[in-house]
């Protein structure tokens, strides 16, 4: 692991920074971007012209206009800073293969074996302040020989650790404390300061090789990547440094602290393991067709699809892939683009399941004066594998045919989901609970599977259920000869039962805190038949109540 050299790199302006690319001429004026938190609107990032205007990340925006009056402020877009980030993130392929997104504000490569292409870590951070600064972008840097120390170095290098208390810089830790941390702190005396230049606006830290305790020890323990709540209370006890943490015994900072904090101590020292794992790729599929003439007719959009639907089937079929969202780009000859969006219940790459749900969708394309691009691309895709009969000749039959029956019902599921939305088609699948009304659960029919064969009962369950409706009926668990329910008047013709339910004593279930209840058929002179349980009290007064009905 001494071999081992980790470049981290900190955009502390990513948010406002990504919004003045975008904005010419905005550069002067102060920017904040700010976000909903707890009730509040907060800055969450900070252009250079505000900060030197005394705003800081985290302060309320109402604070923030007292302070600064010119100070426009945008709302933050998560996914788009997201976005931005991963596109930083290929960039900085080219210094190495194993790059990694880290904290939504930065990144960390492992340069190892790869430094010396570019002449040299030094060089090397020349070549990304210069990308950075053609990009309009702040970065602060750090190399050390773990992920864990370039982290401290690129966001920590030259802070000092403040004291918990406000008031005079007296140090506030017992005379036990501070006696020992003085013996323990030896290697932070003498030798020189980790290499730092100024070059463009950012700072260059490169920690050398091997000496990474004396690095990390005047820096605070914020920089070991703690909960704020952790490092506050260490702060309390007066370990405000990393080098007062080095001499501590580690069984007692780990019943103290949580075994949390010894992990980021020995990945930052190097004496844990923290290996870099780059993001994949995501797959990909996309096909486009550009017309020579411009088109505007439905039977022409219906024949462009044709063309490009088995080429974009036969890249996810390549890749044992099916698609389960696509999107239908129309660029027209004045710039502009309509789009549409069709879902599959089943992913799948069978052109003739696809087209029709396109087709469908064409009535929402507006042409304008003509359609110059055609553009089809996958937004969500799954893994498919393909399914084998085993088994005796008959079964293997079943197989097909029950499969066979489902890819019509997932079509169909399709179909509907183009109109109606896929999230609004529901089915009923077993649930495995003796009480009645959780025998069953509603799920999302183009995220799940049919039931294969429903649970037969153990007793008669009625056709309709809902929630328990008070009987006028003496109190007593023998069946009523009459009872009165929904302002009627019944008589008693004929009754079977009882069958004894016990709530879930496991579950706190309002609805069953009426205790044990006897259910009974009961079929009334009218013909009707009901549902009616007594219920033996539990919490609850006992009484008579009705659940539901047979047809």
């Amino acid at each position: 692991m001494a071999n081992r050299r980790i470049l981290s790199l900190w955009f502390p302006r990513l948010g406002a920074e990504r919004l003045l690319r975008t904005s010419r001429g905005a550069e002067e004026r102060p920017l904040a971007v700010v976000a909903e938190q707890s009730n509040m609107q907060v800055i969450t990032s900070l252009s250079a012209a505000a900060s030197a205007s005394g705003l800081q990340v985290g302060q309320p925006v109402r604070d923030a206009h007292a302070m600064c009056a010119a100070l426009a402020t945008r709302a933050r877009n998560a996914p788009a800073e997201a976005a931005f980030l991963t596109a930083l993130r290929r960039w900085a392929g080219k210094f190495s293969p194993w790059v990694a997104e880290q904290d939504g504000d930065g990144l960390v490569i492992d340069l190892t074996g790869c430094a010396h292409l570019f002449g040299g870590e030094a060089a090397l951070l020349e070549v990304v302040q210069d990308d950075c600064r053609d990009m309009g972008l702040s970065v602060r840097v750090g190399i050390a020989d773990t992920p864990g120390a370039a982290w401290a170095v690129a966001r920590y290098a030259g802070v000092a650790a403040e004291p918990e208390r406000n008031g005079d810089a007296i140090d506030q830790e017992a005379p036990a404390t501070r006696s020992r941390a003085g013996r323990r702190r030896h290697w932070t005396r003498g030798g020189a300061a980790p290499l730092q230049a100024v070059r463009g606006g950012a700072t260059e830290r490169i920690v050398p090789p091997g000496e990474g305790h004396r690095v990390l020890a005047p820096l605070p323990v914020a920089a070991l990547r703690l909960d704020p709540e952790t490092t506050a209370q260490l702060g309390r006890l007066g370990l405000r440094r990393i080098g007062d943490l080095l001499g501590q015994p580690r069984a007692g900072l780990a019943r103290r602290f949580g075994r949390g904090l010894v992990a980021r101590l020995d990945q930052a020292m190097g004496s844990a393991p923290e290996p870099i794992s780059p993001a994949r790729a995501p797959a990909h599929f996309a096909v486009r067709l550009t017309l020579p003439e411009p088109i505007g007719l439905t039977a022409d959009l219906l024949e462009g699809i044709d063309r490009m639907l088995p080429r974009l089937c036969a890249q996810l079929k390549d890749k044992g892939r099916g698609a389960r969202s696509l999107r239908l780009e129309a660029h027209r000859t004045d710039q502009s683009a309509e789009v549409v969006t069709v879902g599959l219940a089943r992913p799948g790459h069978d052109a003739a399941r696809i087209r029709p749900l396109l087709e469908m969708k064409l009535e929402q394309i507006d042409a304008g004066f003509g359609i110059e691009m055609l553009r089809l691309e996958v937004m969500q895709s799954e893994p498919i594998h393909a399914r084998r009969s085993v088994g005796h000749l008959e079964a293997g039959r079943e197989v097909d045919a029950r499969l066979a029956r489902q890819g019509g019902l997932d079509d169909l599921v399709g179909r509907l989901g183009a109109r109606i939305g896929l999230e609004t088609i529901t089915r009923w699948h077993p649930a495995d609970s003796h009480i009645p009304e959780k025998t069953a659960q509603v799920l999302a029919a183009a995220w799940s599977a049919p039931a294969e064969r429903w649970p037969a009962p153990a007793r008669l369950r009625p056709l309709l259920l809902w929630r328990p409706e008070p009987v006028g009926a003496p109190d007593a668990p023998a069946v009523p000869a009459r009872f009165r329910w929904r302002g009627r008047d019944w008589a008693l013709a004929e009754a079977r039962g009882p069958e004894r339910i016990a709530p879930e004593w496991w579950l706190d279930d309002p609805n069953w805190r009426s205790g044990v209840r006897d259910y009974w058929v009961v079929t009334t002179q009218a013909g009707d038949r009901l549902w009616l349980f007594y219920g033996h009290g539990g919490t609850m007064s006992s009484g008579w109540f009705c659940q539901g009905g047979f047809a």
